[in-house]
């Protein structure tokens, strides 16, 4: 007869495993339940980006912000909280194009597509429509009926590399994950309150000519409409997804304190190196990395709910 220890750690090893699987996503999720779902988010996005290049790069910020704050379960799409958060509020936009593409969704397949399937699949393809990599994104994530204020697991454009290190290993993504998805920054805009300190004196590891010419734009006193004035994160090729934001780095070109710190003598300079003369590189990582980002906390099985409105719980 066994044991009741055995016993014990029988039930713990069957609990252990179902909590395994329940956690487990799959690319074919939607293929039976919702077959048109993909291509429906695909053509949403595609819409998007066409009419607003600088969208498919908010698209992807949202799917980050959303991960790294209690996991990719849709809690920033809610109204309010996380959304009017420090590091979101009047910085986050794509909320109206979600809801579109989520519109268009239920009206080929009624409350069976998340929220947060529908912003991971919108991430890849905002990517894919601005020249970048594609990849096959896990599905079967949940919609959480909550949104927390606290984002302080955000990085802030300020961080150190240290700091931005351990911010990336908490969401079980290493270093070279990290650098990767920084890459994001190849697209996109930043406003002058984040990059301000760095272009008047803040930062010495910063090209003076390529200093000077943001100033036009980002006055050095605080306040008033300056703080929101915009500059692309990569001035070379602001609205494709290529591998030219790890060259401005070599260059002492990068917009964001924490994106020059990537490469400033420490220990990530030669991943720069590597995915700036190698778009592969860059890529390959890219990619996996987006898929392992994907899967921080994910809601399934019968966790949460599938949201029939993305910016508000059912009722």
């Amino acid at each position: 007869m066994a044991s009741a220890s055995c016993i014990s750690l029988r039930v713990v090893l069957v609990a252990l495993a179902a909590t395994a699987a329940s956690a487990q996503l799959s690319s074919t999720f939607y293929d039976t339940s919702c077959p048109k779902a993909l291509a429906t988010i695909k053509s949403g996005v595609a819409a998007a980006v066409s009419s607003d290049r600088r969208m498919g790069a908010s698209l992807l910020r949202l799917h980050f912000h959303d991960c790294f704050v209690n996991g990719c379960d849709a809690s920033v799409l809610l109204s309010g909280n996380e959304q009017n958060a420090a590091p979101n509020a009047g910085s986050l936009r794509g909320f109206s194009v979600i809801d579109n593409i989520k519109t268009q969704v239920e009206a080929v397949c009624k409350q069976t597509v998340s929220c947060a399937d529908i912003l991971a699949v919108a991430a890849r393809d905002s990517v894919v429509a601005l020249g970048g990599p594609s990849w096959t994104v896990p599905l079967g994530r949940r919609d959480s009926t909550s949104a927390t204020g606290n984002t302080g697991d955000l990085p802030a454009p300020t961080s150190s590399l240290a700091q931005l290190q351990a911010a990336f290993s908490k969401k079980n993504l290493d270093t070279t994950d990290m650098v990767a998805l920084s890459g994001a920054h190849t697209i996109g805009q930043a406003q002058c309150k984040n990059f301000r300190s760095r272009i008047y004196g803040g930062d010495t590891n910063i090209n003076a000519a390529f200093a000077t010419s943001l100033q036009a734009n980002c006055p050095q006193a605080t306040g008033g409409s300056g703080d929101s004035s915009l500059a692309p994160l990569d001035t070379k090729t602001p609205n494709a997804f290529d591998n030219s934001y790890y060259n401005n780095l070599l260059s002492q070109k990068g917009l964001l304190h924490s994106d020059q710190v990537l490469f400033n003598n420490g220990t990530t300079d030669n991943t720069v190196r590597n995915f700036a003369s190698s778009a592969s590189a860059f890529t390959g990582a890219f990619t996996t990395a987006m898929i392992k980002m994907g899967n921080i906390s994910p809601l399934t099985g019968t966790q949460g709910q599938i949201r029939l409105s993305c910016s508000k719980v059912n009722s």
